[in-house]
Order: structure tokens, then C-alpha cells, then sequence
């Protein structure tokens, strides 16, 4: 059955840090989702107006918060999947802030689709401001999971003096998918005819009743947008292509990772980065912060280690 706040519209009215009551809705998402993360902590949607596009963003913030974690999601993902990590770091004492990028969850765009992933970049802009209006404890961590490691990876780049980051945390992160040289030529072959073709699911992760709520959950899109494959392709050229960093990012990635070509990806970071910090997760899948405790766990000790 699908649940009520499906249906609801996220935007209306817009929601801001004025102490508006939060529409019933919230309450439902979060109960669907399990991120009713209860009293203490301060817990509030908010919404991002980016060029194109109106976001829908939360931020945790424990009373004791002493820095902070900007967390960037999946292509497919939005933050309801994101419980682990939230409440691994609001655990920990990091203010979190994330949001659902354009065309995913409650924010608004073509579902799965973008135009340029400089647009992303926006995205990114605004969350940004908005930890500076929160006032959000520094350091500010920036955590990617795949695509949102790859529009992490991006920033950092073209951020070469880090000034507003703490640590670049990457997730599986994408540079290019699988088997991207079919994937590319299958993509100019249908550009002139189609706009879209039916998503080709994937399993994920190891933790099976993750992998089954991801049938069943309501804002998962079920659509590939060609425009979103042509985006991808014209923003490899330029990361491939981009000056490297002196940044040292954190790199957790599984060796069981189906869905992006991990193997490339970790040769063209450790090109673009100075002296990354690398964790492999043998037999780990692709989304690592919905994998097997175990190695959620793995993952998490890893990044803890070096904050």
C-alpha cells in the first residue's frame, strides 16, 4: 500500500527557518523511513530554491554537536535512505544536513533526469549556505554516496585550497558505470529516438531486505533518461580531464561493486588526489551505507578513525 505522503505536495507551503510548524506529512515520511530520530536532537525539513529547481533539504543537529556532515545521495536515492549514516554521525556528534537532489525524492525536476551535472554543483552551493545560515558547527564534512561522491569529487577539484571542507568523504563513488562503453554507444544509438528506457535494476547490496524495500519504496524512479546518460558522459571528459588536487580524500569501496566500474574509477582518484586514503570492504556491493552491518560498520570505523 502506498503510503499518504506520497502524494502530498512537498512544496506547498514552502517550508523555511522561520519556527513554521512542519506539515503532517514530515511525520509520516519520517516514520516510513525510520529517521524519527526523536527528542535530542533538533530535527527539520527545510526548503532550497536553485536555479530550475525547488529542494527539499533536513538537517540533524544534536545539542552537543561539535562539526558537521554535508551528505550528498545516489543517483535513484533521497534521504530516506540514509538512516544508517545520519545516525552514525548524529551518534557522534555531527550536525547533518542532506537533501534530495534535483529529480529525486521530494524535490522537484524531471524524476532521474539533469540537464548538466554543473546543476548539481547548485545543489551543492545551496546546501552549503544553508549550514552557513544554521550556523552548523565547523569543520563541514562532505560525504558522497556514488553519484553524490561524483558531484563531491567534482566540488573538491575545483576547491583546490579545501577551504570549506573538513574531510572529502567517497562512497563507492562514481567516475564511470559499468561497462560505460556499451553503455555509451547504446546511449547515441537511442538519443535520437528516445527520451527515456525502463530502469535496469541492479542488486545493490548484500543486505537483502534492503534490496527488497527498494522494490517497494514509493520514490524510487523507475526510468533511465537518455538526457541524464548524456550528462554523464560530457561530465566524465571533464573530471578525466580535471587538474588534479592536493586534497586526501577518504575512499571506501567494495570489491563486489556491480554497479560501478570501481576498478578505473580508483585509478583516476588516485591521479586526481594526493595520497588517498583508500578502504577496500571485500565482498561489499555498491550502496555501501545500506550494506550488511558488518560492513557498515567497517566503513564507518574507517571514516571515524581519521575525523
Amino acid at each position: 500500500m502506498t503510503p499518504e505522503f506520497v502524494d502530498i505536495d512537498a512544496h506547498a507551503p514552502l517550508l523555511g527557518l522561520g519556527g513554521e510548524p512542519e506539515p503532517a506529512w514530515a511525520g509520516q515520511w519520517r516514520k516510513y523511513y525510520g529517521l524519527d530520530l526523536g527528542r535530542q536532537l533538533e530535527q527539520r525539513f527545510v526548503s532550497l530554491q536553485v536555479p530550475g529547481y525547488q529542494l527539499m533539504a533536513q538537517y540533524f543537529r544534536p545539542r552537543t554537536a561539535t562539526a558537521s556532515i554535508l551528505i550528498l545521495h545516489g543517483y535513484y536515492d533521497h534521504m530516506g535512505l540514509y538512516g544508517h549514516l545520519i545516525r552514525w554521525a548524529t551518534n557522534n556528534q555531527l550536525a547533518v544536513l542532506i537533501c534530495d537532489l534535483p529529480g529525486h525524492g521530494l524535490s522537484t525536476g524531471p524524476r532521474a533526469s539533469i540537464n548538466e551535472f554543473s546543476e548539481y554543483q547548485s545543489a551543492l552551493a545551496a546546501m552549503f549556505e544553508l549550514a552557513r545560515r544554521l550556523e552548523l558547527p565547523q569543520p563541514w564534512h562532505l560525504a558522497g554516496q556514488s553519484m553524490g561522491g561524483a558531484i563531491a569529487l567534482d566540488y573538491a577539484l575545483h576547491q583546490p585550497d579545501g577551504s570549506q571542507l573538513g574531510e572529502l568523504i567517497l562512497l563507492a563513488p562514481l567516475v564511470r558505470p559499468v561497462s560505460w562503453r556499451k553503455s555509451r554507444l547504446l546511449y547515441h544509438s537511442l538519443r535520437p529516438f528516445v527520451r527515456q528506457i525502463r530502469r535496469a535494476r541492479s542488486v545493490s547490496s548484500t543486505d537483502l531486505e534492503f534490496v527488497d524495500f527498494l522494490q517497494r519504496d514509493p520514490l524510487q524512479a523507475q526510468i533511465l533518461p537518455t538526457a541524464w546518460v548524456g550528462a554523464l558522459e560530457r561530465w566524465i571528459k571533464q573530471i578525466e580531464n580535471a587538474e588534479a588536487s592536493k586534497i586526501s580524500p577518504l575512499i571506501i569501496q567494495g570489491d563486489e561493486d556491480q554497479t560501478v566500474d570501481w576498478q578505473h574509477n580508483l585509478g583516476v582518484l588516485e591521479q586526481k588526489f594526493s595520497g588517498p586514503k583508500i578502504c577496500m570492504l571485500p565482498g561489499a556491493g555498491h550502496h555501501l551505507v545500506n550494506e550488511q552491518q558488518a560492513y557498515r560498520q567497517m566503513a564507518f570505523d574507517f571514516i571515524e578513525g581519521h575525523l
